[in-house]
């Protein structure tokens, strides 16, 4: 019997409300699902296929599993004008330093879907910095005084052994991180103990994740009071109650 079209979106319905939730492996094994039971039942609709294939794109991605994610998204690009599949495949070129191709990508997917892939809110790089610097001195001078030996940097995005450093891996899409051992921690047998501590703002990210300057100037305080959350030795679900998720 042919698997009816509800059941193939519920499939796709729960891999999305994973995906959100930040569990691409849960994303993944539900997209898999749903696909062995549309090979048994080999269901007529394209464009929910199609959306399960972008949802395997995109978890993979998530996991750091780019080639995987590179063959799925392109294929599904080639196939239909999906334009979270351009956009998806523009962060992967731009992973691979392939500018060019990386712009080319993020053009075609804001052509295909502009309020979705708005062009990024740009700072110059003294702007950007004097953003953090702003939210810096926003900070409680005990706290100042604590970090004048972490140091705080602006990268354009994530490296992979930022991402692959913690077990399920960071998404590429990550804000900022912290580098190090939490405060009060550096005598403990944490690999990291011995390294200096350091705060990471990646640019790109941010500049994409805003819709507006004011935004993006809101975002970079938030990103950089999370991470000196990390630093104190905050958890996410405490960065979560005071407003920092």
């Amino acid at each position: 019997m042919a698997m009816s079209t509800a059941e193939l979106e519920r499939a796709a319905d729960e891999a999305w409300e994973r995906l959100d939730a930040g569990d691409a492996a849960g994303a993944l094994e539900a997209v898999h699902r749903g696909r062995q039971r549309a090979r048994r039942g080999a269901p007529e609709d394209v464009d929910l296929l199609a959306d399960l294939s972008l949802l395997e794109g995109l978890a993979f991605l998530d996991l750091c599993r780019f080639e995987e994610a590179r063959r799925v998204l392109e294929t599904l690009a080639r196939e239909f004008d999906d334009a979270s599949a351009e956009h998806a495949l523009g962060l992967l070129a731009e992973r691979r330093g392939e500018r060019r191709e990386a712009e080319r990508r993020f053009a075609r997917a804001r052509r295909l879907a502009p309020a979705d892939f708005p062009a990024p809110i740009v700072l110059s790089q003294a702007e950007f910095d004097a953003a953090v610097e702003a939210a810096l001195r926003e900070l409680p001078e005990p706290v100042r005084r604590w970090l004048e030996n972490v140091a705080i940097a602006v990268e354009d995005i994530p490296p992979d052994d930022d991402l692959t450093g913690s077990d399920p891996p960071h998404p590429p899409s990550i804000l900022g991180i912290f580098r190090g051992s939490p405060l009060g921690d550096k005598a403990s047998m944490d690999p990291w103990s011995h390294f200096p501590s350091s705060i990471v703002l990646y640019q790109k990210n941010l500049q994409r994740f805003a819709r507006t300057r004011q935004e993006l100037v809101e975002e970079i305080r938030t990103t950089l009071l999370h991470e000196v959350g990390h630093f104190l030795g905050l958890d996410e679900e405490e960065l979560a109650e005071m407003g920092l998720d």
